[in-house]
C-alpha cells in the first residue's frame, strides 16, 4: 500500500509553519478509492514558539483565498500539538511501501525539518519517496482543474492519489514481485 500526503503551510522554506496535514493510503495499481485518510490541523503558535517561520507573502496569499478555505487552514481551534501529530503519523506510516507527494522537495523537506527540529528520526527512507507532480507533467495531468476542496490537505491527497491510479491504469503498470 502506498501513501499520498499533502501539507498546507505559512511559508515555503524548510522551517516554515505547517497548518494542515492530510494523507491517504492507496493502491496505485488499482482504481480502488483511496482509504484510511487522516487529516490534522496543527498548532501554529507552538511551532512559532519553537522558531518555525511564517512568510508574510504566504500569509497574504492565504488572505486572498475563499473564507471557508482560509478558515479551515489558519482558523483557530481543533489544533494538534506537534508531538501528538508525529506519533499519529508514525503509526499511520507502518507498512507503507512508498510515500507520494505533489512535489516532495516541498512537503517532504518541510516534514523532515520538523522531525529534526523536534528530535525525532524520520520514519521513511529516501528511496520510498515518489513525486506525483513529475508523473503528471510527463504523462499529462488526468485531474480536472477548478475542482472543489482545493487547498484542503486531505482532499488534495485523494485527488492526487486518484491521478496516480489513473495514469498507472492507462499504461497498464503492474506491481512486480519483490
Amino acid at each position: 500500500m502506498d501513501l499520498m500526503l499533502d501539507i498546507e503551510t505559512l511559508g515555503t522554506t524548510p522551517d516554515c509553519v505547517i497548518v494542515t496535514f492530510g494523507a491517504v493510503k492507496f493502491d496505485p495499481y488499482s482504481l480502488r478509492e483511496p482509504t484510511d485518510g487522516i487529516y490534522m490541523r496543527l498548532d501554529a503558535d507552538e511551532q512559532i514558539a519553537r522558531g518555525r517561520k511564517v512568510d508574510e507573502d504566504t500569509l497574504q496569499w492565504w488572505m486572498t483565498q475563499p473564507d471557508v478555505v482560509r478558515e479551515e487552514a489558519i482558523g483557530e481551534g481543533d489544533r494538534w500539538d506537534i508531538e501528538s501529530f508525529i506519533q499519529v503519523l508514525n503509526k499511520f506510516l507502518v507498512g507503507v511501501d512508498a510515500i507520494w507527494a505533489q512535489g516532495p522537495s516541498f512537503d517532504m523537506v518541510i516534514l523532515e525539518n520538523l522531525y529534526r527540529q523536534y528530535g525525532y528520526p524520520q520514519p521513511w527512507l529516501y528511496y520510498q519517496i515518489r513525486d506525483s507532480r513529475t508523473l503528471f507533467k510527463v504523462h499529462g495531468d488526468p485531474r480536472v482543474a477548478g475542482r472543489e476542496g482545493h487547498h484542503n490537505a486531505l482532499a488534495d491527497c485523494v485527488y492526487q492519489a486518484q491521478g496516480v491510479q489513473q495514469i498507472y491504469n492507462r499504461f497498464g503498470i503492474k506491481k512486480y514481485p519483490d
